[in-house]
């Protein structure tokens, strides 16, 4: 079943083997070349004897062998024949096909060569009938030639004759060209017979009639009146009337020059001067004073980009009509001047008879200087029109503008190589789009600041609640009222506003610079326009100068003076810090990524990393929330020194409640906790004790030794007293009062409460106290203790701070008498 199944290509190959074989061929079709086989018993060999073979295989191989081998070699032949007769089948088709070609070819030739026999003999006829003809036309061919040449002399005396009478109807009918052009002819002529009578005559007729043609062109060229074309022409006829190259470029510029100056003029008359500084000032000044009606205390919300009120001069016509026109009128007149220049003076001077006399070299020169000089006054008065462009709210006019202003130069550069005008121009252009990057970056700046005069009205407006429950005291902290059922905002609502209007900003400012790098804008896709523009110009100069703008301006509001940090809220403050720290996260992240996507910058210049923003950011946090904890600390503590400074201590009588200031320093800290909390998470706190609140029996352990050793407080026994007490704080752990604060509220809390009650304890050792001030400092400890522990991250400060300050007054107290603990706490309760 295998064999019959076997593959017919692989069959097929076998045979082919068998015939490479048979016939002496390679696997590529070529006799291998072998040593030929001398044996006659080689069936296979050249030398095969079939006798000896045969006699050969009856002596050697048995009866039964001999069968064999007469079965495998009938197999072999049947085999042979089978394939030949298979390969004749195969090519049956191909034999056909050669067999008709060749049939059809013998055909094809037979044709052939009776249509070559009737060519021959064709030719054969016309050479002899040309011979002939040839032969019987000789003499009169000569003849024919001399009468030709006659003829010919005889037209050309004829026009040298009429030269005169032509030359002088052309100058009638002001065919100035067609006269040069008849004079060029015959003036080669006339030289070369000169010293013929007849010939000199005319010769002096036509150089009368051509000067006076001459004439009548320079006064043509001087009067000016005539079109580019005519003066062209005009140029062109004196040049080949042999007038000298220099003098007549210098004419040509001139009267170039006036019109293009006229030009000049025109666009010069729609630029007004610049308002005088007297002005200047009345409008900076009137800028500065708000107006009732739009000073309100909400937030910023506008997202418009803010530019000062300062009038900049504006033209008739806006910018875009302005490059317009001068495009249309100087440049467009330009270009036609250095055509025609170029055409008259420097591609025709190459050809001719004007080509031995040197003329494109200084002429080249010549237009080089011209265009200069003009070009720098058209871009002098380009670049005053668009310092004119102050406002920023519609940037396309423009972008469009500058557009058309360097595809027209663009021709310039292809009609004069070599030509700085076109360069010039593209600085114009780059300046332009830098100076714009600049105005949009002062908007931003701008807008931020009047956002943050928005926000500092509304945190003085007193119908700003600090929390969504009405917290008593929080007038002191943001300088009114911290109760109202109707406030506009909160302080999140206030950052998550000022945030949006930034970034909202700074989305449509980048959508109006993007205008630059639009497709279908000619300088977009320079090399020498877009790779920097895109990194150090936007990126840079407009969105990493606003975010370092932002960052150095509140670190500035940590700058200010006096010990309650000037005039700046402490609320803006907090608020500030969260808004650098949001930056820090994600904001700037975000704000460079889009940029680079949007502008596709490539970082191939050096660019400030991501990374140092960031660190910028998180630094201007950090010191926004550190100058925080100080004002707020400063704040409390500034009650609780005066506090202490304006009481007798000595002579005040036994307490009855606490201090309406201690009252108030609760309060305070409870609303600088909910203020803090509404911008930043609550952070980690130490496990508090069960009675984190009553450890007054604990805490003051200082005034119960004091009151031990009472008896004995003799001059001698303060020693031992303060000996006991310095070793008790060198076991206990040393506390930074200023040290920078974390990113949470209690951390926040922690630091201020230190400042507050480090205050405290520095103004109780300045003081003397008597009986009954030790035991009023106690009551205010206590009721401090059963508050403040909730505020702080670890309960044992407030302790330490605490216990420090009623050991301190109890180390300067003439009588020290301790009030009992359940008098204290009954005190504190009912306060």
């Amino acid at each position: 079943m295998d064999g019959e199944a076997e593959d017919p290509s692989r069959r097929r190959r076998g045979v082919h083997g068998m015939l490479k074989l048979y016939y002496g061929l390679n696997e590529e079709g070529k006799a291998e070349e072998e040593p030929e086989s001398l044996d006659p018993c080689d069936i296979n060999g050249p030398h095969f004897d079939p006798e000896h073979f045969l006699n050969k295989l009856r002596k050697e191989c048995s009866l039964a062998e001999l069968m064999d081998q007469e079965t495998c070699m009938v197999k072999q032949i049947r085999s042979l024949d089978s394939d030949m007769q298979t390969l004749v089948y195969e090519n049956y088709n191909k034999f056909i096909s050669a067999t008709d070609t060749i049939r059809k070819m013998k055909n094809d030739f037979k044709k052939m060569e009776d249509e070559m026999d009737c060519l021959s003999a064709n030719m054969a006829a016309i050479t002899e009938f040309s011979a002939c003809i040839s032969g019987t036309l000789q003499d009169q061919h000569t003849q024919i030639t001399k009468l030709s040449g006659v003829h010919t002399l005889l037209r050309k005396l004829q026009f040298l004759f009429e030269m005169p009478a032509r030359l002088n109807k052309c100058l009638e009918l002001q065919a100035y060209a067609q006269a040069v052009r008849s004079h060029r002819r015959a003036r080669t002529v006339l030289q070369q017979y000169s010293h013929l009578p007849s010939f000199k005559g005319i010769q002096d007729d036509c150089h009368a009639i051509m000067d006076k043609l001459a004439q009548e062109l320079r006064q043509k060229f001087r009067d000016g009146g005539s079109s580019a074309k005519d003066l062209s022409e005009c140029v062109e006829l004196l040049l080949q009337l042999d007038e000298p190259a220099e003098e007549l470029c210098d004419k040509f510029l001139s009267h170039a020059r006036s019109r293009l100056e006229s030009d000049l003029q025109g666009l010069e008359a729609e630029i007004r001067p610049y308002p005088c500084v007297s002005a200047v000032k009345e409008a900076s000044a009137s800028a500065r004073r708000p107006s009732p009606t739009t000073t309100t205390a909400g937030s910023p919300t506008d997202n418009s980009p803010k530019t000062s009120a300062l009038p900049s001069p504006s033209s008739n016509t806006d910018i875009l009509e302005f490059i317009d026109r001068g495009c249309n009128e100087f440049v467009s007149s330009l270009c036609l001047v250095i055509t025609s220049y170029q055409e008259l003076f420097i591609t025709h001077a190459q050809t001719g008879e004007l080509a031995t006399k040197n003329i494109p070299q200084m002429a080249n020169g010549k237009l080089h200087a011209f265009v200069d000089d003009l070009a720098a006054r058209y871009f002098s008065l380009v670049e005053r029109r668009i310092q004119e462009e102050k406002g920023v709210a519609d940037n396309s006019l423009l972008v469009r503008a500058l557009d058309r202003f360097h595809r027209r130069l663009q021709a310039v550069s292809k009609l004069l190589p070599g030509s700085p005008v076109p360069n010039q121009g593209t600085e114009i252009v780059i300046r332009a789009a830098t100076e714009r990057v600049k105005q949009y970056l002062c908007a931003l700046q701008s807008f931020y600041m009047d956002s943050l005069t928005d926000v500092r009205q509304a945190l003085a407006t007193p119908r700003l609640s600090v929390a969504s429950a009405s917290v008593s005291g929080g007038g002191a902290l943001l300088g009114g009222a911290a109760s109202s059922r109707d406030a506009p905002s909160s302080l999140p609502e206030l950052l998550s506003s000022l945030s949006a209007s930034i970034l909202n900003q700074i989305k449509s400012v980048l959508a109006s610079v993007h205008l630059f790098t639009a497709k279908d804008i000619s300088f977009s896709n320079k090399p020498y326009f877009k790779g920097n523009f895109c990194s150090q110009g936007v990126r840079e100069s407009l969105v990493v100068s606003f975010i370092k703008f932002v960052c150095q301006s509140s670190r500035q509001f940590c700058e200010s003076a006096g010990d309650k940090g000037g005039s700046t809220p402490p609320a803006l403050l907090l608020l500030l810090s969260r808004l650098c720290l949001d930056y820090e996260t994600s904001t700037i992240s975000y704000i460079l990524t889009l940029t680079d996507e949007q502008f596709l910058v490539q970082h191939h210049s050096p660019v400030t990393p991501v990374t140092s923003l960031c660190a910028e950011a998180k630094e201007a946090a950090q010191k926004l929330l550190n100058h925080y904890v100080k004002v707020q600390g400063l704040i409390i503590s500034q009650m609780l020194r005066k506090s202490v400074e304006t009481r007798d201590w000595v002579n005040t009588i036994e307490p009855r409640n606490v201090r309406a200031v201690m009252k108030r320093v609760v309060e305070d800290a409870t609303s600088i906790d909910v203020q803090v909390g509404l911008l930043y998470e609550e952070g980690v706190r130490k496990a508090h004790s069960s009675d984190s609140s009553k450890r007054t029996f604990s805490v003051y352990s200082s005034s119960r030794q004091q009151a031990r050793y009472a008896a004995s407080y003799t001059p001698s026994a303060p020693m031992d007293t303060n000996l006991l007490s310095n070793i008790h704080k060198l076991f206990s752990e040393r506390i930074d009062i200023f040290s920078s604060v974390e990113f949470n509220k209690v951390s926040v809390m922690t630091g201020i409460i230190k400042i507050s009650l480090k205050t405290f304890l520095e103004c109780v050792r300045l003081r003397t106290f008597g009986r009954y001030g030790l035991q009023q400092i106690q009551v205010d400890c206590h009721y401090l203790q059963m508050y403040l522990w909730r505020f702080v991250s670890d309960e044992n400060l407030v302790h330490f701070l605490l216990d420090e300050i009623v050991g301190s007054s109890a180390h300067r107290c003439l009588d020290p008498a301790p009030m009992e603990q359940s008098v204290i706490e009954v005190i504190c309760e009912r306060g």
